[in-house]
């Protein structure tokens, strides 16, 4: 959990950033948005910076990102969010371990999820286009399908009254 310290440092330097950005373009006749650098600032620091003292993503050299942590603004490499869903937890709690921090951190498909206790890769459940109807009487009480993954055709693993089944989507 970020400290509320950094989480306003983070704030601040934002605004700062875009109104360092949006002064500079002003003072040369031409307003021009930079947008920030693909990716998303990494949950934990994990990777050595590779620039200290940032205050936008153009700071930073390549594809790095201006990130703030408990030691300031530093360049670190970026984290990306990859497609899917977390599978949901069932029994118990996992290991309490940190395997990953981000879905970077993971081989090829796999998340970086939330097992009770830590967090480790996962193949990510998957989800097909469309939505459940609300459940309206199904008198079905058993788990018939986790995710849509294991529905078949265009089918989504919908909740019933007391469960989960393979439905067609609305």
């Amino acid at each position: 959990m970020e400290k509320p310290c950094s989480v306003v440092y983070a704030l601040v330097l934002t605004l700062g950033a875009f109104l360092h950005i949006a002064f500079a373009a002003e003072a040369k006749g031409n307003l021009t948005v930079i947008l920030p650098k693909p990716g998303h600032c990494p949950r934990l620091l994990n990777a050595v910076p590779s620039h200290k003292g940032c205050v936008c993503d153009d700071d930073c050299p390549a594809d790095h990102k201006c990130c703030v942590f408990d030691c300031g603004a530093v360049c670190v490499p970026p984290a990306f969010t990859k497609p899917g869903v977390c599978p949901r937890r069932q029994w118990g709690s996992g290991l309490c371990a940190e395997y990953c921090s981000n879905d970077s951190d993971c081989p090829n498909e796999e998340k970086c999820c939330n097992n009770g206790c830590g967090h480790e890769c996962i193949a990510p459940y998957t989800v097909k286009p469309g939505r459940c109807a609300l459940p309206q009487g199904t008198p079905m009480c058993a788990e018939y399908c986790y995710h849509d993954g294991q529905c078949p055709g265009e089918q989504k693993c919908c909740r019933t009254t007391c469960g989960h089944a393979c439905s067609e989507p609305c």
